[in-house]
């Protein structure tokens, strides 16, 4: 897809399975196991989608994905397959060299959003050594987000993964970021905090085209519905409130919205439906 200058594209950095009843919430299996059927787990099929922008001479990720630091019982507990490589065997099937990427836009900390931040490297008989997966690239976090991710809360603790962004502190790769704000010409980022404190969502716009990249705000196309909200939100009820406030204006200004966790419908246009929005036409990308 182009937008202006940028060409956006989707790529999967891998699958896992999160329990579906965590993933909804207040609402029942039999409503929502309709379109996620769980399986012998409770466990619902999920993507871990990365967007890729290409334009005005930057490669620019938005998310890393999982990784591949999970030990055997993570991969296990949360069924992650990286087929053909995650993202940097998609990167590379596109001739991209982790080096030419020149910024990643981390959406937050969750371990299924940055894990692949950082990648281990064994040093003879040495323990691993953590180093930036994307070394030339400047990493933009909201400084909130950031801040919470070395001191969560007893609730939300268990997604992050010191590991995963530990390669940043100190670096002059780390840029912390301070609210909405327009990070390059046409990238947005607007910032959410019902999932988790300073959640910052992608938006990209030129002229009359817009996609935005909602991340755990509405993770699937499921989440669209007022009350699928994920019970990993740390403030569901202005999850809530953002899902009122964000969806309407998408479907009224048209912008394409993407799922970062669908694992079949990466982008999609918005209509209203009296109270509701509703998913109008699903889109490439």
């Amino acid at each position: 897809m182009q937008i202006g200058s940028y060409a956006v594209e989707s790529i999967v950095d891998g699958f896992f399975g999160l329990d579906g009843g965590s993933m909804f919430g207040i609402v029942p299996k039999p409503l929502w196991s309709k379109n996620n059927p769980a399986d012998e787990h409770n466990r619902i099929e999920l993507a871990a989608r990365c967007l890729l922008l290409e334009g005005d001479g930057r490669r620019i990720l938005v998310d890393t994905g999982l990784g591949a630091k999970h030990s055997a019982k993570q991969m296990e507990i949360f069924n992650v397959r990286r087929p053909d490589g995650g993202l940097p065997g998609a990167l590379s099937r596109r001739g991209i060299e982790a080096e030419e990427i020149t910024d990643v836009i981390l959406t937050h900390l969750h371990f299924d959003h940055c894990g692949g931040t950082t990648e281990r490297h064994q040093r003879g008989s040495e323990s691993d050594e953590l180093s930036l997966t994307f070394p030339s690239a400047a990493h933009h976090v909201q400084r909130r987000n950031w801040e919470w991710a070395w001191n969560p809360s007893t609730k939300d603790a268990g997604s992050f993964r010191d590991e995963d962004f530990s390669a940043l502190e100190g670096s002059d790769k780390l840029h912390l970021i301070d609210g909405d704000t327009e990070l390059f010409p046409g990238i947005y980022l607007h910032v959410v905090d019902g999932h988790t404190p300073a959640m910052q969502l992608v938006r990209v716009a030129v002229d009359d085209a817009s996609l935005l990249f909602l991340a755990d705000l509405v993770p699937t196309r499921s989440h669209l519905k007022w009350p699928y909200i994920m019970a990993y939100d740390n403030q569901p009820l202005v999850t809530l409130d953002e899902k009122r406030a964000m969806l309407p204006r998408t479907a009224a200004e048209g912008w394409i919205a993407a799922f970062q966790h669908d694992p079949e419908c990466a982008a999609a246009t918005l209509r209203s439906d009296g109270d509701r929005v509703v998913l109008d036409q699903i889109v490439d990308l």
